[in-house]
């Protein structure tokens, strides 16, 4: 593969680029299959880009249900049928007892498993359920996780490992803001979302802890439109659900949807 390719993707992303490039030219070359740990959507669309750039390579993603945002990919040789691949992967299902789930969020549940040593990678979604949370992950860490998850934020929780027709996947929870902002310009958007002053937004904008549509984006003024998925490390993320118009003092008038 020649460097220009490093031109269309962020540099913080070129390490990746060149594992998923390497996943292809084994299909190609070596006719190897390779099942990838779990990837985000901007990590799948790069894979796919390379997949797309081989006429002799396809890949398959799938990540436990219809609407998954994380998958696992298998790539391979064009001539090899992906359909009934197994993906290798299980549900976890924690539950407890004493009733404190109600206080237990999404990054409750993923701290506990990082706590454990366990690589992001190898989990999937994770639906904070009534009574408990049900987890997609890797056939090889699913053992681990079951025998050593005991306490998610200091509940006592148990585990059990469920097959794929089990899984209960949680309705997402939007809280709707109606914002009037100036600009489409992305500090000011994730300044009125996060009640923070334009000078604090800069400082992780800049740092590298902003990501849209799950690409790293250092540049405030990026100019978001609908749809677009804003996500700010240690505050939370949000979309843009859509553009309702200009008012008559200019100013545009816009639908958020914070993920709760």
């Amino acid at each position: 593969m020649t460097k220009d390719i490093y031109g269309h993707f962020h540099q913080d992303e070129h390490h990746f680029v060149d594992k998923a490039w390497d996943w292809v030219e084994r299909a190609a070359e070596q006719h190897a299959v390779k099942l990838t740990d779990f990837l985000d959507p901007r990590q799948a669309f790069i894979l796919n880009s390379l997949v797309n750039r081989h006429p002799d390579v396809h890949c398959r993603l799938d990540g436990g249900y219809e609407t998954a945002e994380r998958k696992r990919a298998i790539i391979a040789p064009d001539y090899r049928s992906l359909d009934s691949e197994d993906m290798a992967m299980a549900v976890l299902a924690v539950s407890s007892g004493d009733g404190k789930f109600l206080t237990l969020e999404h990054g409750d549940y993923m701290g506990a498993i990082l706590g454990l040593g366990m690589k992001r990678d190898k989990v999937g979604d994770i639906h904070v359920i009534e009574g408990g949370c049900h987890c997609l992950v890797t056939q090889d860490a699913a053992d681990y996780l079951h025998l050593n998850l005991s306490q998610v934020h200091r509940v006592h929780v148990q585990t059990e490992l469920l097959s794929l027709d089990k899984l209960e996947v949680a309705q997402v929870q939007l809280d709707e803001l109606h914002l009037s902002v100036a600009s489409m310009r992305m500090d000011g958007i994730v300044s009125d979302v996060f009640r923070l002053s334009r000078a604090k937004v800069l400082i992780p904008i800049q740092a590298g802890r902003c990501r849209v549509n799950w690409k790293l984006e250092e540049d405030p003024s990026k100019p978001l439109k609908e749809g677009d998925m804003i996500s700010l490390q240690g505050f939370g993320r949000f979309k843009v659900l859509e553009v309702e118009g200009v008012s008559k003092k200019g100013r545009i008038r816009v639908k958020i949807g914070k993920f709760a």
